[in-house]
């Protein structure tokens, strides 16, 4: 099956992360230009036994699209069934979760684990493809740790089993978010197979995209870290791509007003109550890097609802005025 989808959208996709890239943030990074996203990984042992939190987790709208429903496990049936319930949803594709380092993924079996384990992941990728009525890529690390860089073996089984894209995270499970993304391995597995390869780790602008990109010989790059507070980072991104123009880091006021536009999606989809919750750390990564930012960080960890945050964006926006001056 093929990412036709993909074609003329751009180069740069919002990868799924955990308890981060929900609806609101979807939506939010597609409308700045990111040409696909895709959700927070989902048990497909819980999706399989109909859990209602994981169904919550693959709700895909309309303005977050084209959007992949991303799903982990260890068990080829179970791997299955999950990809045929998540069809429900209606995602442009299904995305197997072989990177995920977390301690918890990795104790069920699934994540980066499945790396020490190609066989068994070639084999899920079997049974994914044949159950689903969309195409299925694999996201996948440069292997578990520096003694097993299986990134091109594990590509070739996923081709070989097929998966119709591959995203590579230049790092070990173990490596976790550090050192530096390791290019070169990304480079072999786009060398090594024919299927779409898109290049994973330390992408922050244009000019890291660009890299990336130029160095690998990958057909898209996705970033993860680099869009936390910062979902017009594929703004940025795609003016550099396409005509080596910067577009600046907006203004506080606009930041302000962007975090408030999110936080407030959020709390649509999730109540005010959890929104509200998860709205803290977002804030935080909104004004990182800010003068004063240390101050209403602080505040803005303790905040119990729109009205709180509104306040301290309001007063940031001041503050900000004032240094101007």
């Amino acid at each position: 099956m093929s990412l036709d989808f993909l074609q003329g959208n751009g180069k740069v996709a919002l990868a799924p992360m955990a308890g981060v890239a929900d609806r609101a943030f979807r939506e939010l990074c597609v409308n700045y230009g990111a040409c696909y996203s895709v959700t927070e990984m989902v048990s497909a042992k819980g999706l399989s036994l109909d859990d209602k939190k994981s169904k919550e987790l693959l709700t895909i709208t309309d303005p977050e699209r084209p959007c992949g429903a991303q799903i982990f496990g260890n068990d080829p049936k179970i791997m299955a069934i999950a990809a045929e319930k998540a069809l429900e949803f209606k995602p442009q594709f299904i995305d197997i979760n072989m990177g995920c380092p977390a301690p918890k993924v990795a104790a069920s079996g699934g994540g980066a684990l499945l790396m020490k384990s190609p066989e068994l992941a070639e084999q899920i990728v079997k049974e994914v493809v044949k159950a689903s009525a969309v195409p299925v890529t694999v996201k996948m690390r440069s292997g578990w740790d520096d003694n097993t860089i299986n990134a091109v073996e594990l590509a070739k089984r996923c081709e070989q089993a097929g998966a119709s894209a591959l995203t590579v995270h230049g790092r070990t499970k173990v490596q976790m978010y550090s050192p530096p993304v390791n290019i070169d391995i990304i480079r072999d597995v786009k060398r090594a197979v024919k299927v779409p390869v898109i290049g994973n780790g330390d992408i922050t602008d244009g000019r890291s995209a660009a890299k990336m990109l130029e160095e690998t010989g990958c057909d898209l790059v996705m970033v993860g870290r680099g869009a936390l507070g910062r979902p017009w980072v594929f703004q940025q991104i795609n003016a550099w791509l396409t005509h080596e123009r910067i577009i600046p880091e907006p203004p506080v006021i606009e930041r302000m007003l962007i975090m408030l536009k999110h936080i407030e999606k959020l709390c649509e989809y999730k109540g005010e109550r959890v929104g509200i919750r998860e709205a803290r750390k977002h804030a935080a990564w909104y004004t990182k890097g800010l003068r004063g930012a240390a101050e209403y960080r602080a505040k803005m960890s303790s905040i119990e609802s729109m009205d709180d945050l509104k306040y301290i964006a309001g007063e940031f926006i001041e503050l900000s005025k004032k240094n101007e001056n």
